[in-house]
């Protein structure tokens, strides 16, 4: 195949974070570098406490880097003040946790919409319907969290995050609070819609299988990079 020049979506440079304890100084992460490119989907696996969650959380600028460098969709995420950060979150990022993280006072349609007002998006609410039909609930919309299932709620989430067409999407364990079989519906709703869009992927996972979805496989251990490898769908895209 023929290189590309394509700048990364993500790139993480010796990144480290350290926080404070009652017990003093905690490395969480520990000189990470990494490079995901534009439309790449990579799975973040590795045992409890081995920096999967705070990787995300760095990468989206919602913890700040002890040291290192962390650029995301050309912008240094070190530059950028909180007002910044936010801004670039809404203009650049989808994220999924494993929780929803739905607002219980507001109906699906609402959870959606709200992100794309505070964007300026003047057809907020027309998109966020649209965005809803396509996880299949567009006979859901005035229902408010706690009338939907924990799958339905899942897929609000969903539909949030890809609204406003993100360059990158974080998930963190999306199916974490789902039945087996749900869980499954909504990783094939994740990576439908990710390849509708083209956006970039990081998905935080502590399944095996699930992380072979994905073109690449990032393994952490103490905060450390301990592996780096193509699985076989990229091998095979490749190969075509």
């Amino acid at each position: 195949m023929p290189e590309t020049t394509t700048a990364p979506i993500v790139r993480l440079e010796d990144v480290h974070l350290t926080l404070t304890s009652a017990a003093g100084a905690v490395n969480i992460l520990r000189g990470i570098s990494l490079s995901v490119a534009p439309g790449e989907t990579v799975g973040i696996v590795g045992p409890s406490g081995s920096g999967k969650s705070s990787l995300m959380m760095v990468t989206a600028g919602l913890e700040r880097a002890s040291q290192g460098r962390v650029a995301v969709a050309g912008a240094d995420l070190s530059a950028l003040d909180e007002d910044a950060l936010a801004r670039f979150r809404r203009d650049h990022l989808g994220i999924v946790f494993q929780d929803f993280h739905l607002i219980p006072t507001m109906n699906a349609l609402e959870n959606v919409a709200i992100p794309l007002e505070f964007a300026g998006c003047g057809d907020a609410f027309a998109r966020a319907g649209a965005a809803l039909g396509q996880v299949g609930l567009g006979h859901r919309l005035a229902h408010y969290p706690g009338q939907l299932s924990g799958g339905e709620q899942q897929r609000v989430a969903l539909a949030r995050a890809f609204a406003a067409h993100p360059k990158l999407l974080l998930a963190d364990e999306p199916t974490g609070n789902l039945d087996q079989d749900t869980g499954r519906q909504i990783i094939e709703l994740l990576f439908d819609l990710r390849a509708r869009h083209g956006t970039s992927l990081l998905l935080i996972t502590h399944d095996p299988a699930l992380a072979e979805k994905c073109a690449r496989i990032v393994r952490l251990s103490d905060g450390c990079v301990a592996e780096d490898r193509r699985t076989a769908l990229s091998r095979r895209a490749a190969a075509q």
